[in-house]
């Protein structure tokens, strides 16, 4: 019975796990994009509402460079844990960008017909660690 119960464990956590690869694969080519400055490619990745927000990928660019520098300009990404909240699915991705800041951030993602899309991203506090 314990093995049973393991196994539907497993087996019910699977689809989560696959969901959680696909965001952080979303987010990350996202993030190459601006790396390499295809605010086209990076403009594919924003949900619908996020693109009629800032109607153009021109636009969009100008407002990532400005107010979320560390995103615009990264260098390294780690990826925390993924929830569901409010009816929402957010990811928490740790970002540091080419002059080493390190800033945290949290990643609205939707589902559409064409995949996981980013919704919108909020920077959050990070908690001090001491080692």
């Amino acid at each position: 019975m314990f093995k049973a119960l393991i196994t539907t464990t497993v087996m019910s956590l699977a689809p989560l796990v696959a969901v959680a690869d696909e965001m952080t694969d979303v987010i990350s080519d996202q993030l190459q994009a601006f790396q390499k400055r295809d605010v086209g490619t990076a403009w594919d990745y924003a949900s619908p509402m996020i693109q009629g927000q800032f109607v153009d990928p021109r636009t969009f660019a100008h407002i990532v460079e400005q107010g979320y520098g560390p995103i615009w300009n990264n260098a390294t990404v780690r990826f925390g844990i993924a929830m569901a909240k409010e009816g929402r699915v957010r990811q928490t991705v740790i970002v540091t960008d080419q002059t080493g800041q390190t800033q945290g951030y949290e990643y609205d993602m939707i589902e559409t017909d064409a995949g996981w899309k980013v919704n919108g991203v909020r920077p959050i506090d990070l908690p001090d660690i001491a080692v």
